[in-house]
């Protein structure tokens, strides 16, 4: 099952968050949810226990390799290592696109960091297509 993130459950969405970028605690995604700068996010449920989240939002800047406004994207998505390897990720991915279909968009999205490789992996695995590869550049002025 699938359900967006409520107050109800929103610790469970916050450790995944957490676990999956190592930067941050659950408390600051939490604060982050409050503040409403998030995008869209979901749980699934296996058995009534939350086992993964996606992350998602619609793009209406440019989106590398993309034709059309706005764009569906995959901001995140995570599974909890006891739920690997079961399909969850697809059955998400596949919610992510139904989900930014019903919005107009005609593509889905999403990006990795260059050096990480399961996440290519993954992106490959699921249906993606590399659009490109850059490098991002950055100064102090």
């Amino acid at each position: 099952m699938i359900t967006a993130v409520t107050d109800k459950d929103e610790r469970d969405w916050a450790e995944m968050c957490a676990a999956l970028w190592k930067e941050n605690t659950a408390e600051q995604m939490l604060a982050e949810r409050a503040n409403g700068t998030l995008p869209n996010e979901f749980l699934y449920y296996a058995d009534g226990t939350p086992a993964a989240f996606i992350s998602l939002s619609l793009r209406h800047d440019y989106v590398e390799g993309t034709e059309s406004s706005p764009v569906g994207y995959l901001e995140a998505i995570y599974v909890k290592p006891a739920f690997r390897g079961q399909g969850i990720a697809r059955q998400l991915v596949e919610f992510g696109k139904s989900w930014a279909k019903g919005r107009g968009c005609s593509e889905f999205a999403s990006d990795c960091e260059l050096h990480n490789q399961a996440s290519r992996q993954f992106h490959q695995k699921i249906g993606f297509t590399e659009a490109n590869q850059i490098i991002c550049f950055t100064m102090k002025i």
